[in-house]
């Protein structure tokens, strides 16, 4: 029998474009705590890790350690509105296409809340791609990407020699590493070349129109 190949792909950055929905949320969380950064919040660069890592960042500017009171602020923001604000990346439909016909299983590897990532592609006509959506859950068990991509890989019975992250930051990659996948950089999102050379990406794609190609070309290699 042949190995199931599988694709783990990050959300943010990697599928969707969704700065302004959480730059938004972000505004929100800091207002709801007293802070005026102005309407012209620059989160690009925070974009990517745990939302617990982006607040704590955003804080320190005020000097501020209430991350909890901020992410319940938050993310009440983003379950009424923020998560409205996401589109997919030009080509990004085409390219899960291409990888369903052409065999593999799909999964969503995401540091967003689980609920909210499957309320995002269900919203943008993406779910049906997917083999299954795992994201974090209430307790935090699965903040952070090796935790995340070893549940996956447990509860769906995936080798890791058979299947690949695809994401837009060092996370992502240092995540597949930590659990002995390969990972691939995405180019169009919110990290950099540098950033994703420097965290050790396997490879590197520039466009949504080169993904499945590329993602293919690494399972059978």
């Amino acid at each position: 029998m042949s190995p199931v190949r599988a694709v783990l792909l990050d959300l943010d950055g990697t599928l969707i474009d969704s700065q302004s929905g959480i730059a938004a949320s972000c505004l929100a969380a800091l207002r709801a705590l007293g802070h005026d950064p102005g309407e012209a919040l620059d989160v690009k660069s925070v974009i990517g890790p745990p939302l617990e890592d982006i607040l704590r960042a955003l804080l320190r500017v005020y000097g501020d350690d209430r991350v909890d009171e901020a992410v319940v602020a938050y993310r009440q923001h983003y379950g009424e509105m923020g998560l409205l604000g996401s589109e997919p990346y030009a080509g990004i439909g085409d390219a899960l296409q291409d990888m369903r016909r052409a065999g593999l299983r799909i999964y969503l590897a995401t540091s967003k809340r689980e609920v909210f990532a499957r309320r995002i592609l269900e919203n943008l006509k993406l779910a049906t791609y997917f083999d299954g959506i795992y994201g974090s859950v209430p307790g935090g068990e699965r903040d952070h990407n090796p935790e995340l991509l070893a549940h996956i890989l447990s509860e769906r019975d995936i080798r890791a020699a058979h299947s690949l992250m695809v994401g837009d930051r060092r996370h992502d990659i240092a995540g597949a590493h930590a659990v002995r996948m390969r990972g691939l950089g995405v180019l169009w999102g919110y990290g950099s070349r540098d950033e994703l050379e420097a965290a050790g990406a396997d490879q590197l794609v520039e466009g949504t129109a080169d993904l499945a190609r590329m993602v293919l070309s690494m399972l059978d290699g």
